[in-house]
């Protein structure tokens, strides 16, 4: 092993292999599973950021409605618990794929996008959920010249558009927030993104159901869905739910509506988080306003400052395990940690001889149009929301309103939008989906290396609105 490599490596000898947000003496114990049978109005599956804000809000529209909630392992363990904790406004995973798909909707998605960040603030304080709200922001970076030039026009087209709220930065103006030497330019969304505890906004909102009277069973899957007389009925290992309605937010992990299956592919993605930086360390890299950041490229990164000045550092490879399957085996990938470590130093080197305290992984739902999609099965007696690609920390609040609209059989302004009433082209089976997966990453990487330039299959997947992404 190379000199460098080695000093990459050391970094990473006492990581723990478990996220650093799920690592908390604050974890609540899990609930009992469900035995024998259960009946409610609406059941909803699922006990991530979806299923959460599904039955908060459920409750918060008519309290008198009877909610269950369950999961198949305990709240927040899976992309709740494991995620960068950038709670963003958009709904479309960025202003760039909500105008190439839905350009008539745009103003009202990025207004409806917006609000939900808004709500979702108001909710923190209501229910007292202590999970270090912060709305901070966050700097898309550019770290080639190319990426400078394209968050200038990604700028002046939302100027343009009558979008407010961001702040184009130059080279010394985004050292001066946050100290890199790769850094060449950079754009502010300021009030567009919130950082937070994930795990703690999971363990927050469970609390917060359970008070206003959802019963939540935690080790309890949905194994399969069934029309039941004029409901439906869920089958749990020791028992049954008997609803009138079902909320489907399961994600990443296949759908109880099978025809939904092809719509999504896990994704894997991976993070770092350092230990503590001393205030010598802090003063090196600035970072006085504690925005999110992330770096400009198709293969990205994504970077974040903690409550006790940790640094979460993550993305960069999306692994697609060949046919789809969601394994704990893929949560950890060490040559993954090391690449990370790697890049970390070459953005920090002012932090060299830092050292990393957990490194994980897990699995993101992600769909070729980069951003959730929606739907009912049975009659519109279920409901579903899926395919968020990693942007669902707060777009799940969203999904989870649109998911009650769709029940309810009114329109409404979020069910009145194309985003809503479309699909995402699904994958294709296997061998094909794994071929073009591959070929894809591979096109991705040779632009970022090339300037940004496309070649000619990604410009054909740009016409067909396909994409892989985490």
């Amino acid at each position: 092993m190379a000199p460098a490599a080695m000093t990459f490596a050391s970094s990473l000898s006492d990581a723990q292999p478990v996220s650093y947000w799920l690592d908390d003496p604050a974890k609540p114990g899990a609930l009992p599973a469900l035995t024998g049978d259960e009946h409610c109005d609406l059941l909803v599956v699922g006990g991530g950021y979806s299923g959460l804000w599904t039955a908060l809000l459920a409750k918060e529209r008519d309290p008198g409605r009877d909610v269950v909630l369950i999961e198949g392992r305990e709240v927040g363990w899976a992309a709740s618990g494991r995620n960068g904790g950038f709670c963003a406004a958009s709904l479309t995973h960025g202003l760039g794929n909500g105008l190439a798909r839905w350009p008539g909707d745009m103003a009202k998605l990025e207004e409806l996008g917006g609000r939900n960040l808004d709500a979702i603030e108001a909710a923190v304080a209501t229910y007292s959920i202590d999970c270090d709200f912060e709305r901070t922001g966050e700097i898309d970076v550019a770290t080639e010249p190319h990426q400078a030039e394209e968050l200038r026009e990604m700028y002046e087209e939302a100027t343009q558009l009558g979008f407010t709220g961001l702040e184009l930065l130059d080279q010394d103006a985004v050292r001066a927030e946050v100290n890199s030497p790769t850094f060449l330019g950079g754009l502010w969304d300021r009030r567009g993104v919130a950082m937070l505890h994930p795990a703690k906004l999971a363990w927050g909102l469970k609390q917060a159901c359970l008070d206003l009277g959802v019963r939540i069973y935690e080790n309890t899957s949905g194994q399969q869905l069934a029309a039941s007389g004029t409901g439906m009925a869920v089958r749990t290992p020791y028992g049954r739910v008997f609803a009138r309605q079902v909320a489907l937010g399961t994600n990443v992990f296949p759908s109880l509506v099978k025809r939904v299956r092809a719509y999504t592919v896990p994704v894997y993605d991976y993070a770092l988080m350092t230990e503590p930086l001393s205030p010598e360390q802090l003063a090196a890299i600035g970072w006085k306003r504690r925005q999110g950041l992330g770096d400009s490229a198709n293969q990205f990164h994504y970077f974040r400052i903690t409550a006790d000045h940790r640094i979460l550092w993550g993305g960069y490879d999306a692994i697609y395990p060949y046919g789809g399957k969601v394994s704990a085996e893929m949560d950890h990938r060490p040559e993954t940690y090391l690449k990370l470590a790697g890049h970390f130093f070459r953005c920090f080197p002012r932090l060299e001889g830092l050292r990393f305290s957990h490194a994980w992984g897990g699995a993101i739902d992600t769909c070729s149009r980069f951003s959730a999609f929606f739907g009912t099965a049975h009659g519109g007696k279920v409901a579903y929301a899926a395919g968020y690609t990693g942007l669902g920390v707060g777009a799940t609040r969203f999904g989870a309103d649109v998911m009650l609209d769709l029940l309810s059989g009114q329109p409404t302004e979020r069910t009145e939008l194309e985003m809503v009433r479309s699909k995402p082209l699904p994958f294709p089976p296997e061998p094909v989906a794994w071929a073009g997966i591959g070929l894809t990453k591979w096109a991705l990487a040779r632009a970022d290396a090339n300037g940004g330039r496309r070649n000619v299959w990604l410009k054909a997947m740009d016409r067909l609105g396909l994409g892989f992404d985490s």
